[in-house]
């Protein structure tokens, strides 16, 4: 079932059991894919895979959110409280990224590949590594990664 019939299902199924976190974040995730669809350039089709770029946009978003409410301490949890909810929602639609294993061995073979040593060098290794390899990976994680096995 496409991810847009599937939040239709969950939105309804939200207003019959008056579910406010799921309907506020179902409502959401349609204003971003509006907001994706009039962005000037556009010219894909609203499928799947729009649906899934824009989930993993908007956790990445809440989840950066949620960080900085958790520093407030006690008056931000009702906060920490809702974002986290969101992100557990929405992550059935978003792919699984590789874990941190998978990343460092691409990592690896790039640097034997670029034969680069140098931590000045690691924006060259992600961007290699972020056009081609795998498609898919997070290029915060692969930018942590690479700095750490640079020993920057």
């Amino acid at each position: 079932m496409p991810i847009h019939d599937e939040l239709s299902a969950e939105l309804k199924d939200a207003m019959r059991q008056r579910d406010r976190r799921r309907l506020d974040v179902i409502r959401q995730v349609e204003t971003e894919v509006s907001r994706a669809k009039s962005e000037p350039g556009f010219s894909g089709d609203v499928d799947d895979a729009l649906y899934s770029r824009v989930i993993a946009s908007y956790i990445k978003k809440m989840d950066k959110a949620r960080e900085e409410f958790a520093t407030a301490g006690e008056r931000g949890q009702d906060a920490v409280d809702k974002l986290t909810f969101e992100i557990d929602y929405l992550s059935r639609w978003v792919p699984k990224g590789a874990d941190d294993s998978v990343v460092k061995e691409v990592i690896r073979v790039a640097l034997m590949e670029l034969r680069v040593s140098d931590a000045k060098q690691a924006g060259q290794v992600i961007g290699h590594i972020m056009k081609n390899g795998p498609k898919g990976l997070d290029g915060a994680v692969v930018s942590r990664l690479v700095r750490e096995a640079l020993g920057a």
